[in-house]
């Protein structure tokens, strides 16, 4: 079998991470549409290099042995990085106020 990179490689990687996050394959599954043998063989091809990226990013993977001071981690640190998105999102639209009065606002 080929490796080939490409949009598809990443798609699957970032599934791959997705299932490997929340420690909940089936359901990860269900919400992409990939049946439930097909992401797992991807987590089989792919767990190594994505834990590594998310080691890189202090990202710890949830399993079901994980603490429940683990699970407040991973939150304080999806709500970090949603506080940061909302305050992107807030900032763009101020800028793009400033430049076209008329941009309606929400």
């Amino acid at each position: 079998m080929s490796k080939r990179n490409g949009p598809m490689e990443e798609v699957k990687k970032q599934y791959v991470r997705m299932a490997l996050e929340s420690g909940n394959m089936a359901f990860i599954a269900r919400k992409t549409g990939v049946n439930k043998s097909t992401l797992n063989n991807w987590v089989k091809q792919y767990r190594d290099e994505i834990e590594a990226e998310m080691e890189k990013e202090g990202v710890t993977p949830l399993s079901k042995s994980s603490s429940e001071s683990d699970i407040q981690k991973k939150y304080d640190h999806a709500m970090k990085l949603l506080g940061e998105k909302e305050l992107e999102v807030t900032m763009l639209r101020e800028m793009l106020k400033k430049k076209f009065p008329d941009f309606p606002s929400e």
